[in-house]
């Protein structure tokens, strides 16, 4: 079905640019410093939103943020309560990361939306595409928060979860302007969800490897996340004896080591102890506490769990040894999550209908379809990005590999359209 097209539609080439330039604005609505940051129900979260919001309407739908601040754009058809497809992706970055992690999901789509009507296409269902308002975990020890209440399953924990500075989810929503109470009423019907649809940089170097601009994925990688909180004893470190300390950073030092070793040795298994934190952190006195944090991944369930008991036995061992105390706290945990095969073989279709080449790859990353797989079908489809950077203010991608994106997504969304 076409409709006169009010806009003259977009070039052979313009696409890409245009969504350059899109996601460059983008990233000026950032927190000081390098790179890109920008925290859930930030100060920079809430500058991005009439962006965003501006992008939504030259696609044709309608914003409006929603009660777990995430913004979501509705064309008529799904306002009125029709079948709807949904894609999209995050808004929140980690600190001072890149432009395009999570942005360009929400870009993109949008772009490919704009240009669709300017072409006089009009889809026989619903459109909504998201800007999850968290997905990187990063202000709040809890993540996925907004694909969880459009899947249903929030829970009420996560809205205790505090910031650095103590501030707790709950407060954070509300203070943005939203309201926590009525996320139950945002979960989107699944009988009334035709599918979700991810687009996003590879974060990896495969693509750039196979010289390819867009790659279909497979499956989303599983993750746990755990708290790890060490107690010593703080002591004078002038006159304590070396052989008589329970020192909490030399205990942490070790066991860092330990959790590499652990990683190092264990196929299909990665992860990192990304943040640590030191009590009372001063010059002349023996630590007394060491917080840090430890992140597995791996697409086996299996796997994942012969790699925690080895670490938690590594970390008990050492404990034991210099005389301190652990706690281990899972603060995280999904499974691995495998794509649709309709979907596949629709991205298929749509990458060898604009010329672009069709391979598939895993994702070893975690993504909002973690998420949403509980609600509907998934599928996404990656980006080349340089070197396969990520998380990394010099993350980047061409424009010519934006537009061949765009346009995928574009014969992507006419398939599912026709009879």
């Amino acid at each position: 079905m076409t409709e006169t097209a009010v806009h003259t539609a977009f070039s052979q080439g313009e696409l890409g640019q245009v969504l350059i330039d899109r996601l460059d604005e983008a990233a000026r609505c950032s927190a000081p410093g390098p790179g890109v940051t920008r925290l859930f129900c930030s100060q920079a979260h809430h500058q991005v939103l009439p962006l965003i919001s501006r992008w939504m309407e030259q696609a044709g739908l309608t914003p409006q943020l929603d009660a777990a601040g995430n913004l979501v754009g509705r064309c008529p058809k799904a306002q009125a309560g029709e079948k709807t497809f949904i894609l999209g992706s995050h808004q929140d970055s980690v600190i001072e990361g890149g432009k395009y992690d999570g942005m360009l999901g929400v870009a993109l789509p949008l772009l490919a939306l704009e240009a669709l009507k300017r072409e006089g296409m009009t889809l026989p269902f619903g459109i909504e595409v998201v800007a999850f308002g968290d997905e990187e975990g990063v202000r709040f020890p809890t993540t996925l928060v907004g694909s969880k209440a459009l899947a249903g399953s929030v829970t009420p924990d996560q809205f205790e979860a505090q910031d650095s500075e103590g501030t707790s989810l709950q407060d954070a929503l509300i203070a943005f302007g939203c309201s926590p109470d009525d996320i139950p009423d945002i979960a989107r019907d699944p009988a009334n969800t035709l599918g979700f649809l991810e687009v996003h940089i590879e974060q990896g170097p495969v693509l750039e490897q196979r010289d390819h601009a867009v790659g279909i994925v497979t499956a989303i990688t599983g993750i746990e996340r755990h708290k790890v909180t060490l107690s010593g004893k703080a002591g004078h470190a002038g006159t304590t004896p070396m052989d008589m300390r329970h020192d909490a950073l030399v205990g942490a030092a070790e066991m860092v080591l330990a959790i590499d070793s652990v990683l190092q040795r264990t196929d299909e298994l990665v992860g990192v102890v990304g943040r640590l934190e030191v009590h009372p952190n001063a010059v002349n006195v023996i630590p007394a506490q060491v917080t840090f944090t430890v992140e597995l991944r791996s697409p086996e369930s299996a796997t994942r769990q012969d790699g925690r008991e080895a670490v938690t036995a590594a970390l008990e061992t050492v404990a034991k040894r210099r005389g301190l105390t652990i706690n281990v706290e899972n603060t995280y945990s999904a499974e691995a999550v495998a794509c649709a095969d309709w979907m596949m073989t629709a991205l298929e279709q749509a990458c060898i209908q604009v010329g672009q080449p069709a391979e598939r790859l895993f994702s070893g990353a975690g993504h909002d379809g973690l998420a949403m797989q509980a609600l509907t079908d998934i599928g996404m489809l990656f980006v080349r990005c340089k070197d396969g950077l990520s998380h990394h203010p010099d993350e980047a991608i061409t424009a010519e590999d934006g537009e061949s994106a765009t346009r995928v997504v574009m014969a992507f969304l006419q398939q599912m359209g026709e009879p």
